[in-house]
């Protein structure tokens, strides 16, 4: 829809958004939203609405994204994606960070998703990750949800 605000929609967004989707009724819309959904297990696609995600979802005039919204995209977008973490990441954020989020912890967490495996073996502590991400293992670790081979 090209919606410039969340949960806006101009009546111009909306009627060409959906022109552009070639929906003119309810049941193609209907039709449509299968399709919609596994766009977001395209890998580029999803790394598109993603990063628009963050832009869309802030604030007018806040470069942060407050925390309760930025936890409600990443269920909402994971929910598709399947990160097996996404609810550890949450907790972890609710109880240790309860901060608005940075559009480079935003990116940066991405990108942890995409390349380090699920137990966290291929995490390398002195890369250049967010300070966030990092403690983010060492909560898992500490938690006894991941097993990371001490050095």
């Amino acid at each position: 829809m090209k919606a410039a605000t969340m949960c806006e929609f101009s009546r111009q967004e909306f009627i060409g958004g959906l022109q552009s989707l070639g929906i003119d009724t309810i049941e193609k819309f209907r039709e449509k939203l299968p399709y919609m959904r596994s766009e977001l297990r395209d890998d580029q696609k999803f790394r598109e609405i993603y990063n628009f995600a963050f832009v869309w979802a802030k604030e007018k005039g806040q470069k942060s994204l407050a925390l309760e919204t930025a936890i409600g995209m990443w269920q909402l977008l994971f929910a598709e994606w399947h990160w097996p973490l996404v609810d550890h990441w949450c907790q972890f954020l609710q109880l240790k960070h309860n901060k608005a989020i940075s559009r480079d912890t935003w990116s940066q967490l991405l990108e942890f998703v995409k390349t380090i495996d699920l137990q966290v073996s291929n995490y390398d502590e002195e890369g250049a990750w967010p300070y966030l991400i990092d403690e983010f293992v060492e909560y898992l670790t500490a938690n006894g949800i991941i097993q990371r081979p001490r050095n």
